[in-house]
This record gives structure tokens, C-alpha cells and sequence, in this order.
């Protein structure tokens, strides 16, 4: 049975700090209350076989078909919390689980759907919560399940594409290094050794692989520094603010890398707005939601600046214009929704149009990266190749040469 340790407070006002097993924490929370105790903490005492080092990521697949599956069960007239029960019994995500039973039983105690789902913002995407707050008021809670599953689902999609794009050349850029490293330390010494051993003179590109080689060799510390700098340095690019807004900002400069996260950043933002706005989500928390979407440091301090001056009557579109990062089409799309009172439907259209786009650029950097890579892949083990061969041939030549002499 799981043990559980609370905090709570006794009617004279005495803090009470205890353990106890209970089978799970509503139960444990209904016998302090009969107690007259004020529950104020109550966590579970995880056994060491159960602890994790990082909590399990949940992948948006699981979202996409939780809300799939509620906008049925919610349709169907199915009380949400009989609903929760059953997508929790699906779940192959422990996490998930955990978070579908902590939402059933916030909802059981009178928290409303979107709140429960509020409190796990690390899981939900920044517009969810937004547009189930919206659709609860309206009363279309199943349709805005619907179509926060599609939202999902496209947004899959993109990403996917995105990833089997690379994923080739990185490969193949793997697979250069790799076979750099191989050569330079298990190949390269032992041919520097032979021909060491026969005391012949050597060609220039030999000797210049060699001693590239003993360098390399030698220098293996310096490498091995070099190497967890470069990760440390990923990891500080990946997860501080300061260092992803570098890196956004190095992306957006890079020529043939610009136009990928260009469009990927703009088709997410403006299917982000499309939805909340069609869900009649007020425009500032959109706004706020679509910069946490973006997922693009500079994006998001230029939306910042945008929402300000929208909060001060200026509308949408002149300052998302000013901020000089969305391409002309899309705020043009915006200043027609704005005037004709369709700016859901035109930032449905430019997410679809900039999703087109996102794809035929990312077949372009792929024609053009691929060939790069096995081009300098080719160099150098073709490199590799002639000083061998012609230092083999070399000695060989010379051999004869004595041979002869004699």
C-alpha cells in the first residue's frame, strides 16, 4: 500500500506532520477531513524502486488522442470523470495516468475541466487550456475537443516532416565523423608505425596525413575537451533563455535555414491564433499562447512588444508588422481578417499556405545538404585513400629499385 506524507492542522490550530499508508491520496484526504483536519500538503512517499531521475516526457500523440477520445466521450452525454476513468485504464503512459487520475479527482471535487487541466500546463500545449476554458462557457466542449485533436495532429505532422527531413543527413554527418575518428585513431598509427619500420622516403600527402594523424593522436585529451565543451555548449543553447535566444537568432540569419524556421514559426503561430480565436478566446491571451507556442525566443520577445501596443488600441496587424519577423503574407492575411471580421479563416488559410511552404523548403535544404555531405564525406576518404596508395606504391617502387641494384 503507497505511503503518503501530510501537513495538516488540527482545530486548536496545531500543525500536524505525519506518515501514513493509505490506498491513495482521496481516500487519505477524506479520513483527515473526518478527523476535522485542514488538509494542507499531502505527498507521496515514492519506494526507491519507483524513484526517476526525470519525470516520463508525455508525447503529443497522447494528448492528440486523449482529446480524440473525450470529444467522443463528451458527446456522447459520458459524465467527464466516467470519461477520464477510461482514457486512464488506456493509457500506456504512466505519467499520463498519474496526471488522468489527479484531474478526475480535482473534477470529482468540483474543479471545473479546464482547471484541473490548467494545473499540468508542462504537458498541455500553451493554447489548450485557452480554448477548453472558452468552449466550457459556450458549451461546445466536444467540438473544441475535435478540433484541439486536429490542431494536434497537423502540428504531428509538421514536426514529422521536419524530422525525416534531417534525419538522413544527419546520418550521413554522423557517419562522416565516425569514420574520421576511426581512421585518425586505430587506422592511421599503425600505418605510421610500418612505414616507420621500412625507413622510406614518403610522398607529401602521406606525410601530411600522418602527421595529422600524430597530432590527432596525441592531442587526444584536447579532443576529449573539445568534445564536452561542444555538449555543454548544446545543452546551454537548448535550455537557458539566453542561450536559445542566441540560437534563434543564429537561425534566423543562417541563408538556407532561415526560410525553414521561418515558416515552420509563422504556420505554428498562425494556426495557433486561428483556433483560439475561432474558439472566441479573447485576442491578448491568444497572443500570450501563440508566443508560447512559437517555441522561438525572438518571435517571442517581438510578440510581446506587438501585444503591448494591441492592449494600447492599435490592433493586430500594424504591430505584428512592425515587428519585421512575419513574412508580408501573412500580415496581410491578418490585416484582411481584421477588416472583414475573418480572422480565423485567413489564419487557417496562411497556416495552411506556410505548412505548404515549410515542406517544398525543407526538400530544398535536403537536395542541397545531402550532396554537401557526401561530397566532403568522398574528399576525405578518398584523401585517405591516395597517400596510402601512394605511399604503398612508393615503397614498393623503391624495393625493386634495391632489389635491382643488388
Amino acid at each position: 500500500m503507497p505511503v503518503y506524507r501530510y501537513v495538516a492542522v488540527a482545530p486548536d490550530g496545531a500543525q500536524i506532520k505525519a506518515r501514513t499508508e493509505a490506498p491513495n491520496e482521496d481516500v487519505l484526504r477524506h479520513e483527515l477531513m473526518l478527523r476535522n483536519l485542514e488538509v494542507k500538503q499531502i505527498r507521496r512517499r515514492k519506494r526507491f524502486n519507483e524513484l526517476e531521475l526525470t519525470p516520463q516526457r508525455v508525447p503529443r500523440a497522447e494528448i492528440m488522442h486523449f482529446s480524440r477520445q473525450m470529444a467522443a466521450f463528451v458527446r456522447s452525454g459520458i459524465p467527464i470523470t466516467d470519461a477520464l476513468e477510461v482514457v486512464e485504464e488506456g493509457s500506456d503512459n504512466k505519467r499520463f495516468r498519474e496526471i488522468v487520475a489527479t484531474m478526475r479527482a480535482q473534477i470529482q471535487a468540483g474543479v471545473p475541466f479546464s482547471e484541473a487541466l490548467e494545473e499540468h500546463a508542462e504537458v498541455f500545449p500553451p493554447y489548450y487550456v485557452g480554448i477548453l476554458r472558452s468552449s466550457e462557457l459556450t458549451g461546445q466542449l466536444d467540438t473544441a475537443l475535435d478540433q484541439l485533436s486536429g490542431y494536434v495532429e497537423r502540428d504531428l505532422e509538421a514536426r514529422s516532416k521536419v524530422k525525416s527531413a534531417l534525419t538522413y543527413p544527419a546520418v550521413i554527418g554522423v557517419m562522416s565523423v565516425a569514420t574520421v575518428v576511426i581512421l585518425t585513431v586505430f587506422v592511421l598509427p599503425r600505418f605510421t608505425k610500418f612505414f616507420e619500420s621500412l625507413d622510406a622516403e614518403l610522398p607529401l600527402p602521406t606525410r601530411m596525413l600522418l602527421g595529422l594523424s600524430s597530432v590527432a593522436h596525441g592531442l587526444w585529451f584536447v579532443w576529449l575537451a573539445l568534445a564536452a565543451a561542444l555538449v555543454a555548449a548544446g545543452a546551454w543553447l537548448q535550455r537557458s533563455p539566453r542561450g536559445r535566444l542566441l540560437r534563434d537568432s543564429l537561425f534566423l540569419r543562417m541563408p538556407l535555414v532561415r526560410d525553414v524556421v521561418l515558416f515552420a514559426v509563422t504556420e505554428r503561430v498562425c494556426r495557433i491564433v486561428a483556433a483560439m480565436t475561432r474558439a472566441g478566446v479573447p485576442l491578448p491571451e491568444t497572443l500570450t499562447a501563440a508566443m508560447q507556442g512559437a517555441n522561438n525566443k525572438v518571435f517571442e520577445r517581438g510578440m510581446v512588444e506587438a501585444q503591448e501596443r494591441m492592449l494600447e488600441g492599435e490592433g493586430l496587424a500594424q504591430p505584428i508588422a512592425d515587428t519585421e519577423l512575419f513574412p508580408r503574407a501573412a500580415v496581410q492575411m491578418i490585416r484582411v481578417g481584421e477588416d472583414t471580421g475573418t480572422l480565423d479563416t485567413q489564419l487557417a488559410n496562411a497556416a495552411d499556405y506556410y505548412g505548404r511552404e515549410l515542406e517544398y523548403k525543407l526538400k530544398k535544404l535536403t537536395s542541397l545538404f545531402e550532396p554537401a555531405v557526401i561530397v566532403m564525406m568522398g574528399v576525405i576518404v578518398g584523401f585517405v585513400a591516395v597517400a596510402l596508395i601512394s605511399a604503398m606504391y612508393g615503397v614498393m617502387s623503391s624495393s625493386k629499385l634495391q632489389g635491382g641494384g643488388m
